[in-house]
């Protein structure tokens, strides 16, 4: 019967294929005046340019034991950032030359991207203390991959590395070279890493406390050649979650949990996989009312989503792009839309084509409102778009089931000015600057533990943060 069934599907996934027509647009536009949400804006600290370049910022991050804000610079840098904006001081270049990991930055895509402190690192006397963690891209390919793809031209290796402070405490990194945990090779420049996290809601001594997740792109070119993403024996195209501190890998260099969908599943499925079928799942976040994980997936050439990310979740890349039967790389099919049950559809999804966008589209974020601090952000679920930096959001109680009706946009009002989106913010600081106009924001979201909502770019060094 196994057998028939899927010979059975197999025609039905050709014939939808052989009737329907590919298409750029199987979306309607974003309401931009229905619904929109206004909420103000203001500069919160300053990141130093490098060689005249603005810092590339992707991550910011609350590491509450030390009372200190950190945040990245693709380039290799990490800065500590006083709670009150104030103070910006580097804690470590882990470009430096000290360390041995020469960061590969070249191009949009490829540098340090991402970084995660363990909840411990401020914690004297746990397994964790001083840990922290950077997914960065390097330049040496000599090294032997413990994850390797089907083919393409070793571009690089992306990396996970764990560094240990002596003491955490201390106002720039003291501890000693890193320590490799695992080791990709890249067939190509783009779709790399992505998010590295723990799960802020776990708690000590539950079996979720301390796992590391780890956002792996599907290896990059365009369309997944080599049909990574939905090979669970492949690591790339998957959202990981190991153990840092554990050792029953086969490299022996951290762990695997035993609640993985694979764990127990030998010679085949890798135990590292939580979910799979993915693109470039470049940020991920949990609902601290319920636990859901939401992750922002950057679409190829027509459909931008965010979806949950459940334990053993199938995303659906390279069959699908969103909602839709992935067709080409300028096109989907809108045939039997959402139509296999067996998939983890988006919630809502937007298409480059969208008259609120230009040339580029790329999802981003995400975050989940659950407190007071700014009342129409309240229950929501809080995402952007990288080029343009529009801000969006929506309702997190009641969250949609795909497409771009459940949508709705923010407008960012400085204190003095009228409301925009973030590329026009940027562009005023270019020009007070006296540097040239930016043609894109590179957004990227921060968060605090107080509530505070973070927002970076890549073209003025600038944090902004949200205001009632």
């Amino acid at each position: 019967m196994r057998r028939t069934f899927k010979f059975a599907a197999l025609l039905l996934i050709a014939g939808a294929g052989i009737n329907a027509q590919p298409t750029s647009r199987p979306l309607p536009p974003i309401d931009s005046v229905r619904g929109a949400i206004t909420v103000g804006v203001s500069d919160f600290a300053k990141v130093p340019d490098i060689g005249g370049i603005a810092a590339r910022m992707m991550l910011l991050v609350d590491e509450p034991g030390t009372r200190r804000l950190f945040v990245n610079d693709m380039r290799g840098p990490i800065y500590a950032v006083s709670y009150d904006g104030k103070s910006v001081a580097s804690y470590i270049d882990t470009n430096d030359s000290t360390w041995g990991h020469a960061v590969q930055s070249q191009g949009r895509e490829r540098g340090m991207q991402s970084f995660a402190f363990h909840p411990q690192f401020g914690q004297r006397g746990t397994p964790g203390y001083g840990k922290f963690y950077t997914w960065v891209d390097v330049r040496a390919t000599g090294p032997v991959a413990d994850f390797r793809p089907a083919g393409g031209s070793n571009t690089h290796h992306t990396v996970l590395l764990e560094w240990s402070a002596k003491n955490a405490a201390a106002p720039t990194y003291d501890g000693g070279p890193p320590r490799e945990l695992m080791r990709f090779e890249q067939p190509f420049a783009n779709h790399n890493g992505g998010m590295l996290a723990f799960n802020p809601l776990a708690r000590a001594g539950t079996p979720e406390f301390g796992l590391l997740y780890i956002g792996v792109g599907d290896g990059g070119s365009g369309g997944d050649p080599q049909n990574l993403s939905q090979n669970v024996a492949s690591a790339f195209g998957k959202i990981l979650r190991i153990d840092p501190l554990g050792n029953n890998a086969v490299n022996g260099k951290y762990g695997i949990p035993p609640t993985n969908p694979f764990a127990s599943q030998p010679g085949g499925p890798l135990g590292e996989i939580y979910a799979y079928g993915t693109r470039n799942p470049q940020r991920f976040a949990w609902d601290p009312a319920n636990g859901t994980m939401y992750m922002a997936e950057i679409g190829q050439n027509t459909v931008e989503e965010i979806s949950t990310v459940p334990l053993g979740g199938n995303l659906g890349w390279n069959v699908w792009e969103g909602s839709f039967r992935f067709a080409t790389r300028g096109g989907v099919d809108t045939v039997g839309a959402r139509g296999d049950a067996t998939m983890v559809f988006p919630v809502v999804e937007y298409q480059h084509d969208d008259p609120l966008f230009q040339r580029q589209v790329a999802a981003t974020g995400v975050h989940v409102v659950r407190d007071n601090a700014i009342p129409s952000l309240r229950n929501t679920v809080v995402f952007g778009d990288n080029p343009s930096g529009e801000v969006f959001v929506f309702d997190a109680d009641n969250p949609p089931r795909g497409g771009s009706a459940g949508i709705r946009r923010v407008l960012l009002k400085p204190a003095s000015g009228t409301p925009t989106k973030l590329l026009e913010l940027i562009r005023a600081t270019n020009s007070a600057q006296g540097k040239a106009s930016a043609t894109r924001a590179d957004l990227r979201f921060g968060a605090a533990t107080d509530g505070r909502i973070f927002l970076l770019n890549k073209a003025d060094g600038t944090i902004r943060v949200l205001t009632p």
